[in-house]
């Protein structure tokens, strides 16, 4: 099946319909806990056959090939690696199956079968230890595989990062040209764990090629209405609903089940339609029998999506910019770039990224809405620095970006690895650019700023700068872009050599918006070789706002002209402008008094209201300058310098200890708060955390000298015996650590003996056990029971994606922690408050 095809088979104005549950299902049906459900479901074929035959007959339009976890790294998990072609061939031919069975019955019914694929259980750097284009060859192996096999079209489903799910598409785009649906679990902050929230993740992907978005797993259809509201307002794409039947639950006999019945489920499904779904289905807990009536009191509900929706949307990983061509004055950040900074340049050749972390948050603090991210310098490998520093940005801010790079090779590999949507800096009419940039800006799906010139230089007048400007216009259009897509660059000439060059680019500017088209500009040539600059730039700026600027590349730390662009704003009456005005000269004042106090430094301004929901600290403690240098190197996660602040601060004379009790732990204390907040996602977490573990293993032995005998506490942590995923404990572990408490891992698909073993050969103080599956969920119960049955005293805490507070106290487990943040809490309560 092609896009066209799918476009049509999902736009006939009534709900398609998804499988349910395949897990949960498999488990009432023999398969034991522990085994690789794929090799499980070969050796039972007739019962996965049944199942989805099944949800054929129950009405399902589209099942799910059972290929969920046949990618080469789960695989090898059970050593069958080796047989991940024969193993996603086979699986689809269960499927197959199902619906020749199916259509024996009912031959004129069309149904589709979706290859599906989900994360690896391996993280990407720089959380993780896997590359970016080695995830993109593991999805591609899988896909080719499916493809042969004769899957209809792909789905990865169940997905926590983004980025991962920008891999797979790619993958997907690079293998073949099936029709690629994706759909993400989000917590219940609305946030995937990674800290991207439903709009992001859409806008992002909708832009990349995918056909079909939207939500799975993680919660129930109740939980999913607000999500699905906001998807509406941007989807151009058909929106996915896939809930789990409630929570889960233990049932006297020890069995897991779901707590909302079919009836109720269908009648939150019923909103989740009127809220703009049309692609329907159930995850864990969901049988046959609840699509089945799903079907029958949806199926006459009208449903549609707008496949040519306007919009002009730029995103980061955690956060999203839209804008009209009448919404409030933008700002691009421009000081990430190396011209004329030696500082920064030294910094670059050098490999270290400190000042272009400095000048994101200072940007983002002053107001600036997006960053270009330039690179340009001799002495590097500016593609290699490029991704680098790109990495770093994104860690640091929610800003999104602009890739600003003269080299096509730079920018295609920045657009791959950047995980978002960005802004192309810039393609001109020049043969290079104009050739290869395109194609490229179309296949990321990113926004690009029309540069007008050609390979003769700068157009000679303003006639000859229109004509540029309609033909790379018209050439995006025919490669399928279209004008929301496009910021016109007004090219500002010098008015001291031009007199006409303000007028001109103002005319560029009208004429942009008659065509639909926003535009950008760079504000610093109008005024070149001119006596007191900022006046000038000032005073354009306004007359370009007014004309119908859309954003300006510029230093947001120059306060006349930003505040004169938030004037302009106020005049022009656009919305909010006058809150906005008020709370950036309220931002004005209170920086400059406090610059005059030398309370704060530059680098740790304030977020100015409204314009950022990035944190930066105030409150940092009134510490020495050694530990306050250690303290915000934790909070901002700087792991390559953390050791080297580290020994500064003992080299001054400072006892490892308070460098830990006085500046580490207020740090990653602070970190925790803004986790629970929302303000920080785990990428901040974890980086914040691997900073803390490395300024403490540089103090761990300055530590053992102060240190007594005293004890410390023991956990003993681990997965729980069939379950692969370790994402949640390994940072968990991580926290603990840091907090001083003796951690001994066990591991992954850890055997409820050899946990206890543990604990009671280590006199360990707490259990902490971790599992992120339905399916095993209930051996935490095990554990608890054996643990209980040998007299073990130590307490048991149980954390993970499907975990409650009511299952904790439904298996007798001592505690709950929902995250790793909250299992150091917890920790401490259940120990007695020691370490804390």
């Amino acid at each position: 099946m092609n896009k066209k095809e799918f476009k049509e088979f999902i736009g006939r104005g009534v709900p398609v319909y998804l499988d349910g549950a395949t897990g949960s299902n498999l488990v009432k049906r023999g398969m034991p806990a522990g085994v690789c459900p794929e090799k499980w479901i070969l050796e039972n074929k007739e019962v996965m056959i049944g199942l989805q035959e099944e949800y054929l007959l129950a009405g399902s339009d589209i099942i799910y090939a059972p290929t969920f976890t046949s990618n080469s790294v789960k695989l090898k998990e059970y050593g069958l690696e080796k047989d991940i072609m024969r193993i996603n061939h086979e699986l689809v031919g269960v499927s197959k199956e199902a619906v020749r069975r199916f259509h024996e019955k009912y031959p004129d019914r069309q149904v589709l079968i979706c290859g599906d694929l989900t994360m690896t259980g391996i993280q990407l750097k720089p959380i993780g230890p896997m590359e970016f284009e080695t995830l993109v060859s593991i999805y591609k192996e899988q896909i080719g595989y499916l493809c042969d096999a004769g899957v209809d079209l792909l789905v990865v489903e169940t997905m926590m990062s983004l980025q991962e799910c920008r891999a797979a598409v790619i993958a997907a785009k690079e293998v073949c040209d099936l029709p690629v649906m994706v759909t993400m679990s989000f917590e219940e902050d609305g946030r995937s764990l990674y800290g991207t929230d439903a709009v992001t993740a859409l806008a992002t992907l909708q832009y990349l090629g995918v056909d079909a978005f939207g939500v799975n797993c993680s919660c129930g259809p109740d939980k999913m209405l607000e999500i699905i509201q906001n998807l509406s307002e941007f989807a151009r794409i058909p929106i996915i609903c896939k809930p789990n039947a409630g929570l889960p639950s233990l049932s006297p006999d020890g069995s897991t089940f779901y707590n909302m019945k079919e009836d109720e489920f269908v009648e939150h499904m019923i909103d989740i339609v009127g809220a703009g779904a049309c692609v329907l289905g159930g995850c864990c807990g969901t049988t046959p029998q609840y699509i089945e009536q799903l079907k029958e009191k949806t199926k006459n509900m009208p449903v549609s999506f707008c496949e040519h929706k306007p919009l002009r949307i730029l995103t980061s990983e955690r956060q999203y910019l839209s804008f009209d061509l009448d919404s409030r004055f933008l700002i691009v950040g421009e000081r990430i770039n190396p011209t004329g900074k030696k500082a920064l340049q030294e910094e670059l050749r050098n490999g270290c990224f400190d000042i272009v972390r400095e000048f994101a948050e200072e940007q983002e603090a002053r107001g600036a809405s997006v960053l270009d991210v330039n690179m340009g310098m001799s002495g590097i490998d500016e593609k290699d620095v490029m991704l680098k520093a790109i990495e770093e940005v994104t860690q640091t801010v929610n800003l999104p970006l602009s890739i600003d790079t003269s080299h096509v090779d730079v920018m295609e590999q920045a657009l791959r690895h950047y995980p978002g949507r960005a802004l192309i800096n810039s393609i001109s009419l020049e043969t290079e650019k104009f050739e290869k940039l395109l194609p490229v800006a179309k296949k990321y799906g990113a926004m690009f700023v029309l540069l007008p010139l050609s390979d003769a230089g700068l157009p000679k007048d303003i006639k000859e700068k229109k004509q540029i400007i309609r033909t790379i216009l018209n050439r995006a259009l025919e490669l399928g872009m279209e004008k929301e897509d496009i910021v016109v660059d007004g090219l500002v000439a010098t008015v001291g050599a031009n007199k006409n060059a303000a007028v001109e680019t103002l005319e560029t500017i009208r004429f942009c918006r008659e065509l639909g088209l926003a535009t950008i500009c760079g504000l610093s040539n109008i005024s070149f070789g001119l006596p007191e600059r900022s006046y000038i730039n000032t005073v354009f700026l306004t007359m370009a706002i007014q004309t119908g600027l859309t954003m300006a590349i510029a230093n947001p730390n120059q306060d006349l002209l930003v505040s004169s662009a938030f004037a302009a704003d106020l005049l022009l009456n656009k919305e909010n402008a006058d809150i906005r005005y008020i709370e950036r000269i309220d931002f004005e004042k209170e920086q400059k008094a406090r610059a005059v106090s030398k309370e704060v430094p530059a680098a740790d301004l304030k977020v100015q209201p409204s314009l950022s929901s990035a944190p930066r600290d105030t409150g940092t403690p009134a510490l020495p300058p050694v530990l306050e240098a250690v303290y915000k190197g934790v909070l901002k996660g700087n792991k390559g310098k953390i050791r080297e602040l580290a020994k500064d601060a003992v080299d001054a004379g400072m006892e490892a200890s308070g460098v830990l009790n006085e500046a580490l732990l207020p740090a990653i204390n602070k970190v925790g708060d803004y986790f629970d907040q929302g303000r920080y996602f785990l990428p901040q977490l974890i980086a914040s955390a691997e900073a803390m573990k490395n300024a403490i293993e540089y103090l761990e032995p300055f530590l053992m000298q102060e240190s007594s005998s005293e004890h410390m506490p023991v956990i003993v942590i681990a997965t729980v015996e069939g379950d692969i995923h370790d994402i949640g404990k390994n940072l968990v572990a991580l926290m603990l650590k840091n907090y001083g408490f003796r951690v001994i891992d066990l591991g992954k698909d850890v055997p409820k003996e050899t946990i206890v073993d543990a604990a009671e050969e280590n006199s360990a103080d707490i259990i902490a056990l971790s599992a992120l599956m339905t399916t095993t969920m209930k051996e935490m119960k095990n554990v608890v029971d054996l643990a209980k049955s040998r007299g073990i005293a130590a307490k048991i805490m149980i954390g993970g994606a499907v975990i409650t507070q009511e299952y904790a106290d439904e298996i007798g487990a001592d505690g709950y922690s929902k995250d790793a943040a909250d299992a150091v809490k917890v920790a401490k309560k259940l120990t007695g408050g020691i370490n804390g």
